[in-house]
């Protein structure tokens, strides 16, 4: 669909993730393979990233790589990986996977372990972990080595109408807009503003926003605790005050302690998968202001942006097979692409949405190659404004008894980068609880 219009009227309300049996999620390989649920998926060729980097890995390691099959429930994609690689005595880094899970939920992935035997994994005793399947393969895993995912969420306390469900999905017409989830924003929906002031060189103030910053806060004792450091500005001190799980915090106060004014070394403190997510989160906020745009506007995606890409032949996007859009209006009316829009860096190529918002927030494309910091430059890539979803369903579960305990199974399937909670904002208004 290349003119989205917006539904205020949602056609189911609900509570979402109850538990985590109420959020299934499973990996749909690179060749369309579902890891289903407690099933034992036998030994296939996956289709993996085929870089020069990883084919020089190929040669290299020759079956030194343990592909497995990971089914997780209440944990997330890296603590379960981190656990089981401490198991192993070995280091996380020894991992990767092709995409990450929520910690709220049961689901299944594909992951890698370096030098590992496969029986060895497979004898593995962590609860609430299990491995369905594992063996040796040449290379590892590079995140997005996957098609998608399969979903079965459960919604609680539901309330339903099905004429207007149906009429809603029809009007989708199989797309729905690729907005960045809220957890890319983090706890406090502060990152973007904390990845602004580092892209403007303004170091002290985005540490202090990541240490100061109560908007949204609901510990109390953190909250209280950033109030006080935002008045006394006492670094040393606040490491006597300061909450131990706000473990990154404390990594930076600590050095603060020490050198109060060298701001820019404190942030180097904090891992460095952390700190590129306040870049990340920049360029997720300006993506979503220019889908939004569209929407609103009901403008013609195809023609306010640069690119496209192809459907594979599964249906899914294909994001390494781009075409430019522009002068190419033939192209506007046909179903096998998908319009792009810019998850921007310094080489990004602008449209005129994205010079604008980009003027709005005083940004230039050059602020991504950060001379201070070059460890979180960003060079820029696309993504899908409308992603698809398939094989949509569901199932009403009425309680006889007590009709406040209906519940609603919804089957669908998404392609990598999409976010389910997402989609499940189209058609589902959260209940109180």
């Amino acid at each position: 669909m290349h003119i989205f219009k917006e539904n205020n009227k949602k056609p189911i309300s609900g509570n979402i993730k109850i538990s985590a049996d109420d959020f299934i999620v499973e990996e749909i390989t690179n060749n369309n393979t579902v890891l289903e649920i407690n099933k034992k998926i036998e030994q296939i060729p996956f289709n993996l990233n085929q870089s020069k980097e990883a084919s020089k890995d190929k040669v290299k390691n020759q079956n030194k790589f343990t592909l497995f099959i990971l089914q997780k429930k209440n944990w997330n994609t890296i603590q379960a990986l981190t656990a089981i690689a401490k198991k192993f005595r070995k280091g996380y880094k020894s991992t990767s996977f092709a995409g990450t899970k929520d910690r709220i939920s049961l689901s299944t992935q594909l992951c890698t372990i370096f030098d590992l035997d496969p029986n060895i994994l497979l004898n593995l005793n962590i609860k609430d972990i299990k491995i369905n399947n594992a063996w040796l393969i040449d290379q590892k895993l590079s995140l997005g080595d996957l098609l998608g995912n399969r979903f079965k969420v459960t919604i609680r306390n539901a309330e339903i109408n099905i004429d207007s469900i149906d009429k809603a999905i029809d009007e989708f017409g199989g797309v729905f807009p690729n907005f960045f989830g809220a957890q890319r924003f983090g706890n406090r929906n502060n990152n973007y503003l904390i990845g602004i002031e580092i892209l403007k060189g303004n170091f002290e103030n985005a540490v202090l926003r990541f240490l100061t910053d109560t908007q949204n806060e609901l510990n109390e004792d953190a909250k209280n605790a950033r109030i006080r450091l935002n008045n006394e500005l006492d670094f040393k001190k606040a490491l006597d005050y300061f909450p131990k799980y706000l473990k990154y915090e404390r990594l930076v106060l600590n050095y603060l302690s020490k050198y109060p004014t060298d701001y820019a070394n404190s942030l180097r403190r904090l891992p460095r998968s952390l700190s590129l997510i306040f870049i990340h989160s920049v360029e997720s906020f300006i993506f979503n202001k220019e889908l939004d745009e569209i929407i609103k506007k009901n403008l013609n995606a195809f023609e306010e942006t640069n690119f496209a890409c192809f459907k594979d032949k599964y249906g899914f996007p294909d994001s390494m097979k781009l075409i430019k859009t522009e002068n190419n209006k033939e192209y506007f009316k046909d179903k096998n692409y998908y319009p792009m829009a810019n998850i921007i860096g310094y080489d990004s190529k602008l449209n005129n949405i994205e010079k604008k918002l980009l003027d709005e927030f005083e940004i230039e494309l050059d602020m991504f190659k950060l001379k201070r910091m070059p460890e979180l430059n960003a060079k820029g890539f696309y993504r899908v404004l409308f992603s698809p979803f398939f094989d949509f369903n569901f199932k009403i579960n009425i309680d006889q008894d007590d009709h406040k305990n209906n519940n609603i199974e919804l089957d669908f399937s998404l392609p990598k980068s999409a976010y389910a909670t997402v989609f499940l904002n189209q058609i589902v208004t959260k209940k109180l609880e």
